[in-house]
């Protein structure tokens, strides 16, 4: 392929544009950074997989739980009983995710203290047993008696001292660096200070673990850290340590390269983590993916025996008042507790979501690669197939990023080069299209007076020559005409007749353009149009639709000014008809129009015709009714056989709501009594429209069916009576 200038200058452009994109792409401004954080969270959602392990299951502090004992935080001895109960229900290891860094106020020895020191009142529980008198010793009793695992929280600011009297429990690790790793290189994230439980408690519990969650900047907790180091030991994540417990691993090793962590080593089990220890979290969808249990029902014994066997619990709050609730990539409100049994999950499945450090130059690669094919590509294809390519190349990433992600948990962003091949393919294109100008002028200059601008832009786009012959195509045909104008005109000269049907015609016809219609002709005092022909028009019937209730709002505001100067107003009658015709250029060698023609254009003009036989201002056929579902109000009026065709045809009128035509009840009442006129039940569909002529409005519709009614009431029609009536003129 030859480049002349013009195209090496789009080689040099498309070039600059990808060296500018690798330096984004290595810089990593914040707004890209927090879009590839939602394009994450996007191929999380397309490739999430809704299946766990069927381990862990959560122990709810519930409404029903707070409404049934009392608000939070309950008394010790309460929460021991719920311990105790969960563990009797089968449960392997409790995950408690709740911190008790005070002691229990409600204990009677503390009630003793506070009295006697505040209130100078010496309180005598004599005959409580001493067990009793401390409910936190009660819940220690407890924890020392089970596989439970209690939280705690650290902190990157504070007091150093703060929790320097803290019982937590450290991890076993081994240090395993590649070669080349430097010294004092840091690992994990290095707190101040901790806030964990009262020594009593956590002395008696035999593991525990943090309950931080990493944020990011928009506020999504996408990760976690799985340890942490704190006054030169490491200690593990809430849902390591019940996955330790759970498989009786003590130790684990942490596996080091020149960046930072790269893996966690836990028994057979490698987790991958990023350079500071965080996991990213494999979230299977929205909340409550595992079992919830309101604490409730485990108190009062309301569980099946043996309902937690083989499983991991995790206490934690959903109860509003409580407020543990995360922000996740598919719930704006999570219960904290499912992040943590979400982890452990991963665990135990070993489903994790990574990115190695070579993925870094993948993508780098990627880039690059993206912009020299679609160079390529855009230079050698016409305008048509540089879309195809663009779109392909694009689908390419994107599904190539998530075919990565499903099959191997692998996050390859496809943001980068997706952003590369659009700058490219905007800035070439609009090269191209100055390049270009030259042959459609030629087009515009030959064609454009004799059709409409929008054919010459689709002749300029497909590069066809004007045909007579056309082709079959699905379109909706508009006939509007005015009511009134004939008495108005023979009133007026013929200057006056000629601006106000300027004034009626000019904003009609903007609506029909501004809707992506095709204005066909005027015939006299009325409108032909027709969507979907020269171009596609998505749901071409409701943008019909739309617009033949646009010109009649518009007629609507015209008939005021024409009150104030003729004396008179003007209605309207519309028809609209959607099926297949011929669509073309039709005329003679030498003059032609870009019109449609069949037997559905014909039927349109039928309806634009019938509107006045009903007292009203638009009808439209079933298959437009269809079309439009349920995006306006359509009232049937009647199934009609008009000259000419044997099939009968359903018609119906149609506003956009009910506040604009019909209520809901009146249109009830209305199907109820048309009903009742189809099964011949003429006595009855009289009563019926009676009733809704005097309740809601007195249309000549519900006049024309009373009449009818009252004909066929005296004179039945016989047992074979057709309910179609047929119009014998056109």
């Amino acid at each position: 392929m030859r480049l002349n200038n013009g195209r090496w200058r789009e080689v040099l452009i498309g070039v600059a544009v990808t060296v500018v994109m690798a330096g984004v792409y290595m810089v990593q401004p914040h707004f890209l950074t927090a879009l590839n954080q939602k394009v994450y969270d996007s191929i999380l959602a397309l490739t999430t997989r809704p299946n766990t392990s069927g381990v862990p299951v959560i122990v709810d502090l519930d409404e029903q739980s707070l409404a049934r004992f009392g608000q939070w935080p309950w008394p010790r001895y309460r929460v021991a009983i719920l311990l105790e109960k969960i563990r009797r229900l089968g449960a392997d290891v409790v995950g408690v995710d709740i911190i008790f860094a005070e002691p229990d106020r409600t204990s009677p020895r503390e009630i003793q203290k506070n009295l006697r020191n505040d209130l100078s009142i010496a309180v005598d529980f004599t005959g409580l047993p001493d067990a009793l008198m401390d409910y936190d010793q009660v819940l220690a009793n407890r924890l020392a008696a089970g596989p439970f695992v209690l939280s705690y929280k650290f902190f990157a600011e504070g007091a150093d001292d703060l929790g320097s009297d803290c019982r937590i429990h450290p991890v076993s690790t081994a240090i395993v660096a590649r070669a080349g790793t430097p010294q004092g290189i840091p690992l994990m994230f290095n707190p101040t200070s901790v806030v964990c439980n009262i020594p009593v408690l956590a002395e008696a519990a035999g593991a525990s673990g943090f309950i931080n969650i990493a944020v990011d900047s928009d506020g999504i907790y996408r990760k976690v850290p799985l340890v942490m180091k704190w006054k030169d030991a490491i200690y593990p994540n809430l849902a390591l340590a019940v996955f330790m417990r759970t498989t009786g691993i003590d130790n684990l090793a942490l596996k080091v390269d020149p960046h930072g962590l790269e893996a966690l080593r836990i028994g057979p089990t490698t987790v991958p983590v990023d350079s500071r220890g965080n996991l990213l979290i494999h979230y299977r969808s929205a909340s409550r993916v595992f079992p919830y249990y309101s604490a409730s029902d485990v108190l009062e014994d309301n569980l099946p025996e043996g309902i937690f066997n083989g499983k991991v619990v995790f206490i934690g709050a959903t109860a509003a008042g409580l407020k543990d609730y995360r922000a996740t990539p598919f719930n704006a409100a999570s219960p904290g507790v499912e992040v943590h049994a979400t982890v452990l999950d991963n665990l135990l499945l070993g489903d994790f979501i990574s990115r190695p450090g070579w993925v870094t130059g993948m993508e780098f690669i990627i880039v690059w690669l993206s912009g020299v094919i679609t160079i390529v590509w855009l230079l050698w294809s016409r305008a048509r197939w540089s879309v195809v390519g663009v779109i392909l190349g694009g689908g390419m990433v994107w599904g190539g990023s998530i075919l990565c992600f499903r099959n191997t948990g692998i996050f390859v962003s496809p943001l980068w080069p997706l952003i590369t091949l659009g700058v490219c393919f905007v800035l070439l294109t609009v090269l191209k299209f100055w390049r270009e100008e030259s042959e459609k002028r030629f087009f515009y200059t030959a064609f454009s007076r004799y059709v409409s601008g929008t054919v010459v832009d689709e002749l300029v786009k497909s590069r066809r020559e004007l045909s007579l012959d056309g082709q079959e195509k699905d379109v909706s045909v508009l006939f509007c005409d005015l009511r009134g104008f004939t008495d108005l005109s023979e009133r007026l000269a013929p200057k006056q007749v000629s601006e106000l049907l300027r004034t009626c015609f000019t904003p009609m016809t903007r609506s029909i353009i501004n809707s992506g219609g095709t204005m066909d002709k005027f015939i006299g005092d009325a409108i032909m149009a027709f969507w979907n022909a020269p171009l596609d028009v998505p749901v071409h019937q409701a943008a019909a639709v739309g617009t033949a209730l646009d010109m009649l709002d518009e007629m609507k505001r015209l008939n005021v000014s024409f009150k104030q100067d003729f004396g008179i107003t003007l209605g309207v009658g519309i028809g609209i008809h959607s099926g297949l015709v011929r669509v073309g250029n039709m005329g003679s060698e030498d003059l032609f129009d870009y019109t449609v023609i069949g037997d559905n254009v014909n039927l349109a003009s039928r309806l634009e015709a019938l509107t006045k036989t009903y007292g009203l201002s638009l009808l439209v056929s079933e298959s437009v009714r269809r079309a439009c579902g349920t995006g306006f109000v359509f009232q049937e009026v009647d199934t009609v056989r008009v000259k000419g065709k044997q099939a009968p045809v359903t018609v119906y009128t149609v506003c956009r709501d009910h506040a604009e035509g019909p209520s809901a009840k009146e249109l009830a009442k209305w199907d109820s009594a048309l009903d009742l006129y189809k099964k011949g039940q003429f006595a009855a569909a009289l009563a019926a429209l009676a009733g809704l002529r005097q309740d809601h409005r007195d249309l000549q519709l519900y006049r024309i069916y009373t009449q009818r009614c009252r004909e066929f009431a005296a004179r039945p029609p016989g047992e074979n009576w057709d309910p179609v009536f047929v119009l014998n003129s056109k």
